[in-house]
């Protein structure tokens, strides 16, 4: 019979009971299978009885395969499924040691001339340390290493989604990697470790010198690759469980400043023609409440051009054309739009987008809890990716939160004194319906300095004083000394927070937002200053916030009548020889129940004279 005959036409005649064409494709079915099975078990005998056991199987049954496309998925399925009942059998323990014998004798007449292209030891090591893989880690690296299937065919071949066996893979290659460092294989060796496992078992020299694996085979994609962190102190919350999470998406409208070049930043409409494919990483190290670390990337058709968002711990990075740029400030959209995120109130996304007067763009992830990530991405054929929530509560310290951009990458540091320090103190300074105003801060600029820097805030205002300790709040009144506490951070509300993750110009609109207080934004195109006035119970409040240094300059009051205060920020660049001033304040000896804050109003009163 002719050989080269068409692979689905000799499949679906073989279906329809044509004995030769069964024959033949028993014969293909063979070869193929045994390679893959001697790799699952590393031993002559067990792959022979697993083949045969597939073989009567697929001749049984191959009826019911419904797609003669998807014959070599299928055919894999069966031999994966018969060798894991194998391993389960009391047969398989008892005679367990006596096939490791005698596999170490075949396995030393299949080498051949095979054994002259690595050392003994090196071959030990490899071929213990596969050995050790669970059946299902060596099933995925067989399929994709070696019989080059794509990660949908392995889906169906070991019935699980592709997502599933995306992270599969992943694991199993860190379970070899973890098996050969052990042995002190390096984390860069784990390809070669491979690659001459492949050669080993090759059936024949030809084919292994034929042995073949590219760096594309080993990835992985992003979204696997982060929810691949998980281990077994890890939740990966499911898509499909109750209540975890609104199916949605971020799309790609979000179109980021590029520093220090505001001329050549994108408009939203041109990224959004421009941009292929693009993933957004969320991460809530103490829940969605809490500091956000964001990382986001974008490639435009072609893969010509890309850009990368990296704002985690320690700074903010911006990469694009072999550049990368360390900045004062977090990201802020060209359009000054609010940023929002999938863990956002659904009210309040609405009210600022009926504020700005758009779409909202961002659909809501309910779920919880520290260690948060939630990670979408989109892709210009692909418009309604499910985001995927997972918990991982080091992630900061894995890889997928650090740079990886080209080490030839030309590094530019754009941050000033302070930035670089990560944190700073600063002073306030005005007056409000006529009584001076006076206080000193400190402010974290990045996640890893909060805990040793953790922000603090004390304001004199005649005879009452407001305070943020970082472990509660308080206003006090000298004239009456009464003193009402309230939960840490109540009075950073409608102040810069650079170290939760959002610029100050997001950072005051969002705690606008978050009382349904309505605003405006106001930018001249040029400048490094824009303004946000927010309009609430017969008062207007206007923040001039510096874009570059991510820092508010000037918050003034007014009312019909007029201006009725004003309160300038200073922020010192150098800490050297700073005196006394910089203390921190130290919460009431006397408790009393902490009052629910009243987020940025507590500004408004202040400027009122109702605050305490």
């Amino acid at each position: 019979m002719d050989q080269q005959l068409d692979q689905i036409e000799l499949i679906e005649r073989a279906q329809c009971g044509d004995r030769q064409c069964l024959e033949l494709l028993a014969g293909q079915a063979k070869k193929r299978l045994y390679t893959y099975v001697y790799r699952m078990t590393q031993q002559e005998e067990l792959a022979q009885e697993i083949v045969q056991e597939s073989l009567f199987e697929m001749c049984k049954v191959l009826g019911k395969l419904k797609k003669a496309d998807r014959f070599w998925p299928w055919l894999h399925g069966i031999a994966t499924n018969k060798l894991r009942r194998h391993y389960r059998t009391e047969r398989t323990q008892r005679n367990l040691a006596a096939v490791s014998m005698e596999r170490k004798e075949s396995m030393k007449e299949r080498q051949d001339g095979l054994e002259r292209l690595v050392g003994d030891e090196l071959k030990h090591i490899v071929w213990s340390a596969m050995q050790k893989l669970k059946t299902r880690y060596k099933a995925v690296l067989v399929m994709r290493c070696y019989d080059g299937m794509a990660y949908s065919d392995i889906a169906e071949a070991m019935g699980c989604t592709e997502f599933s066996t995306r992270m599969l893979f992943l694991r199993a290659k860190r379970s070899l990697q973890k098996e050969l460092s052990r042995n002190g294989f390096s984390k860069g060796t784990l390809l070669a470790a491979l690659m001459i496992f492949g050669k080993m078992t090759a059936p024949s020299k030809a084919a292994a010198a034929q042995i073949s694996i590219s760096s594309a085979a080993m990835k992985v994609g992003v979204v696997a690759g982060v929810a691949g962190l998980a281990t077994t102190k890890t939740a990966i919350i499911s898509l499909t469980a109750a209540g975890a999470l609104t199916a949605g998406v971020v799309t790609t409208s979000n179109s980021w400043h590029k520093p220090d070049n505001p001329n050549a930043a994108l408009t939203g409409a041109q990224v959004a023609a421009q941009n292929n494919n693009e993933e957004y990483w969320y991460y809530f190290p103490q829940g969605p409440s809490g500091p956000l670390m964001l990382r986001g990337n974008a490639k435009t058709p072609g893969g010509n051009t890309s850009w990368q968002v990296l704002q985690n711990d320690h700074d903010n990075y911006y990469y694009s054309d072999g550049r990368v740029e360390m900045n004062n400030h977090r990201m802020w959209k060209d359009d000054l739009s609010v940023m929002t995120v999938p863990t956002d109130d659904a009210g309040m996304v609405d009210f600022i987008c009926q504020i700005e007067g758009r779409t909202n763009n961002v659909e809501r992830v309910n779920a919880s809890g520290r260690g948060l990530m939630v990670v979408a991405e989109r892709s210009k054929t692909d418009e309604a990716t499910k985001p995927w929530a997972i918990r991982h509560y080091n992630v900061l310290d894995e890889d997928y939160f650090q740079s990886d951009w080209p080490g030839s990458a030309k590094l530019v540091d754009n941050r000033d004194e302070m930035h670089e320090r990560g944190w700073t103190y600063f002073r306030v300074s005005g007056q409000i319906n006529g009584r001076g105003v006076y206080g000193t801060g400190r402010i974290p600029f990045v996640y890893s300095r909060s805990a040793r820097y953790s922000p603090w805030l004390k304001l004199q205002i005649g005879n009452l004083t407001v305070a943020d300790t970082g472990r509660d709040a308080y206003i006090q009144s000298s004239a009456s000394d009464q003193i009402q506490t309230y939960r840490a951070g109540s009075f950073f509300s409608g102040f810069p927070r650079p170290w939760a993750g959002f610029h100050t110009i997001d950072t005051i609109r969002r705690d606008a937002a978050q009382q349904r207080i309505p605003f405006e934004t106001r930018h001249t195109p040029g400048s490094d200053v824009a303004e946000v006035e927010l309009n609430v119970q017969e008062m207007r409040v206007v923040y001039k916030i510096e874009l570059e240094t991510d820092v508010i300059n000037e918050i003034t009051f007014f009312t019909d009548h007029g201006q009725v205060g004003n309160l300038k920020f200073s922020y010192l660049q150098s800490i050297d020889g700073v005196s006394g001033e910089f203390v921190s304040p130290v919460g009431p000896r006397q408790r009393t129940d902490q009052q629910d804050s009243s987020g940025v109003l507590w500004l408004i009163e202040l400027a009122k004279g109702s605050l305490g």
